[in-house]
């Protein structure tokens, strides 16, 4: 008994370590569809790791395309049926990227008379890159703040440039520096590149041309 148990435990670690390495995205679930393993390859599908994965609804991670595709297989679940049960679904990817693909559960258990487990596999079938960000919006007095101090000028030159006082100057600054979390000068004109409201690779700096501006 205790070298039948020993080889169980021998076999069991040979399988999660397949389990581990297989390329493939694969999951169990409970018959509910709430996640009890997953290997990195899924994981990596959501761009987390395979014990944050743990307790969480695979439907979702992953958003069903059809929902009478999710009520037949709950039904046949339901009356212990043992067949394959596929599910278009869509998620989005780590990187921003809108995937699409395709969940095979295999019902598993040691006896037809358990409650079975699902072991869920995805293929991925295509994406759609993610939109690319659209550049922040500022009024066109800020965005003239901004370049004049991605150039170098002074608080003192920007203002007599752009026609305001002081204080006026350091409204726009402050107001700048708010909604973007910008601690000093420094870092919100590298906002204004990160954000797009300047063209990189270009000097002197100039604004970038756009139809939205913030009133």
């Amino acid at each position: 008994m205790a070298a039948a148990q020993a080889d169980a435990v021998v076999w069991r670690n040979r399988a999660l370590m397949v389990f581990d390495r297989v390329s493939v995205p694969v999951a169990v679930c409970d018959v509910y569809g709430q996640v009890v393993l997953a290997n990195p390859a899924m994981a990596a599908e959501c761009g987390a790791t395979p014990g944050r994965l743990r307790g969480r609804q695979v439907l979702e991670l992953f958003r069903p395309q059809e929902a009478t595709q999710v009520e037949r297989i709950v039904e046949a679940l339901r009356l212990r049926h043992r067949s394959r049960y596929q599910v278009s679904v869509c998620w989005r990817a780590p990187g921003g990227a809108e995937r699409h693909g395709e969940l095979t559960a295999d019902p598993v258990s040691d006896s037809v008379h358990e409650t079975p487990a699902l072991l869920v596999m995805l293929r991925v079938l295509g994406e759609r890159p993610a939109p690319a960000p659209e550049p922040a919006r500022v009024s066109a007095v800020e965005r003239q703040v901004l370049v004049l101090l991605a150039g170098g000028a002074t608080s003192a030159r920007a203002a007599r440039e752009l026609g305001l006082s002081k204080d006026g100057l350091t409204y726009h600054l402050r107001r700048l520096s708010a909604r973007w979390g910008a601690a000093n000068r420094t870092e919100l004109v590298a906002r204004a590149y990160a954000f797009g409201v300047l063209p990189p690779g270009v000097w002197p700096p100039e604004a970038r041309a756009t139809e939205a501006e913030e009133e």
